[in-house]
């Protein structure tokens, strides 16, 4: 169980570092647009709040990686049980606001890597 505890938690900071590049330095282009459902007006006028909102997915994935690296096992575990419950909660923000397939995208991910994380540290 720890294995895969470690894979997902490793899948879900890998999402949030390809969201940080979305965000952060493509969404101008057609493919960051498609991906959140934006205009090329749209994505041009919100470019700076897009840039801000990728940094704070960067430090998701940065306390999930810290969760993941951290020599003390029990304060990894913390770690990575704090980040993941953040990017449960965001990700039901997200879909009761902004679009409901961030539930199933980023929270279903996240929930399942609560759930190995917790069963692996019984």
């Amino acid at each position: 169980m720890m294995i895969l505890s470690t894979i997902l938690v490793a899948l879900v900071a890998l999402e949030h570092v390809y969201i940080l590049a979305l965000e952060m330095f493509m969404w101008t282009t057609p493919r960051a647009q498609k991906a959140f459902g934006t205009t090329r007006q749209f994505a041009q006028e919100t470019k700076s709040l897009a840039a801000n909102q990728g940094l704070y997915n960067g430090f998701l994935a940065a306390g999930l990686v810290w969760g993941l690296l951290h020599p003390n096992d029990t304060f990894g575990y913390q770690l990575q049980l704090f980040f993941l419950i953040c990017v449960g909660v965001a990700a039901v923000y997200g879909s009761i606001t902004a679009k409901k397939s961030i539930l199933f995208v980023q929270g279903l991910p996240a929930f399942a890597a609560i759930l190995a994380v917790v069963l692996a540290n019984l």
